[in-house]
């Protein structure tokens, strides 16, 4: 049998510099298990308390998906998300963390109604205005968000960004704090219901910085599961 203790081991790491980090009760840490095979997933839902998942890729999401132990699992797509691809993911996920524009809010809104669910979602800011990157540009974000506010099938909670690539910790964490600002501004407009809106940012090598600036959600990847092949 395959020796999968390193990843309780890992994680536990992870749990320590977010606790380090000044991260509070309520910041929840995600497995992200891109290129993760289903039995290191099981694991760490099994055996190290996971109880969220992040997937950035929907054919792999729907390869996996019947293997997994998810009875007590959320899980989110972090991935971009092609308009085509909505329908085979909108009754497998519990959050769309990459909403980033209006095309993609209407055939959410759509496949949601389909299934008669209200569609969780986070609004992906592209926060270094970087070309060949997802996600709406910070200016454009509010009348983003007041159109996708009009659909009945889908239901903002937050925000998610990706900084850019940058290795000082102060670097990044002036791009999660220019995050966070558009998070207070738009959090006052989120439906009442949404009782714990979330602020996904930080990742294996930024999980300092964006907790400084007050992520709740922290994508944890190859510190958990190692590098990817």
């Amino acid at each position: 049998m395959q020796d999968y203790t390193y990843i309780a081991q890992n994680i536990q790491h992870v749990r320590n510099a977010m606790q380090q980090a000044g991260a509070s009760d309520d910041t929840r840490l995600m497995a992200v298990t891109k290129f993760v095979d289903a039995q290191r997933i099981n694991y760490a839902i099994d055996h190290c308390h996971i109880k969220l998942i992040g997937e950035n890729r929907v054919q792999e999401l729907l390869d996996k998906y019947d293997q997994l132990h998810l009875e007590c699992v959320s899980v989110h797509f972090i991935g971009s998300l092609q308009t085509n691809k909505v329908k085979y993911i909108i009754d497998k996920v519990d959050m769309i963390q990459s909403l980033d524009s209006l095309h993609l809010a209407q055939e959410i809104e759509r496949q949601a109604e389909k299934h008669n669910k209200r569609m969780d979602c986070l609004i992906e800011v592209n926060i270094g205005g970087e070309e060949n990157k997802g996600g709406v540009l910070p200016q454009n974000l509010f009348s983003l968000f007041e159109q996708v506010q009009k659909m009945p099938h889908i239901r903002v909670c937050g925000l998610m960004t990706i900084a850019p690539f940058v290795t000082e910790e102060d670097e990044q964490y002036m791009y999660f704090s220019q995050t966070r600002a558009l998070f207070d501004r738009l959090r006052p407009m989120l439906s009442t219901s949404v009782s714990q809106p979330v602020l996904s940012m930080g990742m294996s090598d930024s999980l300092a910085a964006a907790i400084r600036a007050g992520s709740n959600m922290i994508r944890i990847g190859t510190a958990i599961f190692g590098a990817r092949s």
